[in-house]
């Protein structure tokens, strides 16, 4: 990294997963969720260290195998289907700054949900970071509905109102509605003493990078996994013309 600080890049990966089962070493272009994350990672310019945080023996396996750090097994109660993220992301802080980090370091996390992103996208977060004055920094995508546009709650009788309903009368055009972006699950920067002085990413002032949505896809169905595949082919192809 080189810019005064220590960067841990870590991927909070645990074993159990509702949407699509052994999400985290699930394959998408012929490597795990887990490997495209660490490998991310190790290529982004100002992270130094790639650590993984999981509760599942065979996640900890194949991040040793990637060369990211595995400090501790999570304890399993901050791996469970309702256990908040941030807690997990407090636990690997507290252990960092234990261990002789300091809380001005950077914490960025990698999800392994996001195969799609690139080692640039990384780089500039850091970056927005560290020139802006944000506690934290997330990457969005500008997002295809819009709650004053095309997005409708449907009553039990099967009738459909708008879901922002102040805006039946003003916007008729898409390019009307006031611009919207999705938080998407690419990266978080924030310092280490943020993560364990506060309760949750939005507790301080958030900036952000945008990434294009071809970027941003977010596993969360075994769909975006194919859709993911795809993606990735079709990235490989495209690397080896040029």
């Amino acid at each position: 990294g080189t810019i005064g600080v220590t960067v841990y890049g870590a991927i909070f990966a645990r074993g159990g997963s509702k949407g699509v089962p052994g999400k985290n070493l699930r394959h998408v272009g012929g490597r795990s969720l887990l490997a495209h994350a660490v490998m991310t990672g190790r290529g982004a310019r100002w992270v130094d260290k790639v650590i993984v945080s999981t509760d599942a023996a065979e996640i900890i396996a194949e991040a040793r195998l990637l060369g990211a750090e595995v400090p501790f097994r999570r304890p399993s109660r901050l791996a469970g289907d309702h256990s908040p993220e941030w807690e997990a992301w407090q636990h690997l802080a507290r252990h960092l700054v234990g261990k002789g980090a300091s809380e001005s370091d950077l914490l960025v996390s990698l999800p392994a949900t996001s195969p799609l992103r690139i080692p640039r996208d990384v780089d500039d977060a850091v970056e927005t970071f560290r020139h802006g004055s944000f506690d934290l920094v997330l990457a969005i995508t500008e997002s295809k509905h819009s709650p004053w546009f095309n997005m409708v709650t449907c009553d039990a009788s099967g009738r459909l109102e708008l879901a922002f309903p102040g805006a039946k009368n003003r916007v008729t055009r898409r390019q009307d509605a006031p611009k919207l972006f999705d938080i998407t699950t690419v990266v978080y920067v924030t310092s280490l003493g943020f993560v364990i002085r506060n309760d949750g990413v939005f507790s301080g002032n958030v900036g952000a990078v945008r990434v294009p949505a071809h970027r941003a896809l977010d596993i969360d169905t075994p769909l975006d996994l194919d859709i993911a595949d795809y993606l990735m082919k079709k990235r490989a192809r495209q690397d080896e013309k040029s």
